[in-house]
């Protein structure tokens, strides 16, 4: 299938795999003691539980959100690190480290750059984590825009995958790209964010780097859930047991993350929104991603039999 797939260059794969995870070569150029503020954009979900990660790791957080009761969600939940931050502005005064973690480009360009914008205030020689999921050309075009500012900022392009679950317990799969310079700016937070030092990758590349792996990521996520979805339905449909189904088969080859995750509230009848269609959407649409999305249609208009 690799060779179907790169018929004009069969060995690709092989060529290109490297294995080489830089984060751990990277020294960082501070020490958590010596970084008095982290600014925080973005307490929704997965972001609350970030910034409650970096509390609970000692660092003082000023958190900003557009919807108040996520801010005081927040500075209620873990006391004295916490300041409440009124503007994106606010939040990244006097920062060394600014964590954006928003729905989509859109709302990144705005919290940066809009009307109380967090880089009026952003102090020269600090470091933009952006934690979003967004397009690689788009956080390559953010990395331009702030380099144009002429005042010292660099951008890590740091996607996350491990869900609201792992944001919480400060374990998520952080996926880095940026120059040196950046990433050892940001390598504190990161660390404080992702636990294992087996969850922080490095990618090279620069900017938009981490971002395309993202989309890999979000291809196979996509992908996994309507499958997972796509067999139950078929074991139901040929009579099988489907409790037996799933242990069966979470447990063999054919077995994935999101099979496991996601297939127990099918068998109890729990259509509880776990995370927002909006975003999943949004995630599998953006740059790049209309391959996923089709691949995914074509399994679901398949299995009910309406094929396009």
């Amino acid at each position: 299938m690799v060779k179907l797939y790169l018929s004009q260059t069969p060995d690709l794969v092989h060529k290109l795999a490297s294995g080489n995870n830089a984060m751990s070569a990277i020294t960082p150029s501070t020490t958590p003691t010596q970084i008095h503020k982290i600014g925080f954009i973005g307490l929704g979900a997965m972001g609350f539980g970030q910034a409650k990660s970096l509390c609970t790791a000692g660092y003082s957080v000023s958190g900003f959100d557009v919807w108040k009761p996520s801010i005081d969600r927040f500075v209620d939940s873990v006391g004295d690190c916490a300041s409440t931050a009124h503007t994106a502005a606010e939040a990244a005064r006097d920062a060394q480290i600014l964590i954006v973690m928003v729905q989509n480009a859109a709302q990144v360009t705005t919290a940066l750059f809009g009307q109380d914008g967090a880089l009026e205030t952003l102090p020269s020689n600090s470091v933009v984590i952006l934690n979003s999921t967004v397009s690689p050309d788009f956080v390559r075009q953010l990395e331009t825009r702030i380099s144009e500012m002429g005042r010292d900022i660099d951008l890590v392009d740091a996607p996350v995958s491990g869900g609201v679950a792992r944001a919480a317990s400060g374990t998520l799969t952080i996926i880095s790209s940026g120059s040196e310079r950046a990433l050892s700016k940001a390598r504190p937070a990161l660390v404080a964010m992702s636990g294992p030092s087996s969850n922080l990758y490095t990618v090279q590349g620069g900017v938009g780097a981490g971002s395309s792996v993202k989309m890999v990521n979000q291809m196979l996520a996509g992908v996994h859930i309507a499958a997972a979805a796509e067999a139950m339905a078929f074991g139901a449909r040929i009579g099988l047991d489907t409790g037996l189904l799933y242990e069966i088969v979470k447990n063999a080859a054919g077995g994935s993350w999101m099979f496991e995750n996601r297939v127990p509230a099918m068998l109890k009848a729990d259509w509880t929104p776990n995370s927002a269609l909006a975003i999943f959407l949004k995630d599998l649409v953006s740059q790049g991603h209309q391959a996923c999305l089709w691949v995914v249609f074509q399994r679901l208009t398949f299995t009910s039999g309406n094929c396009p």
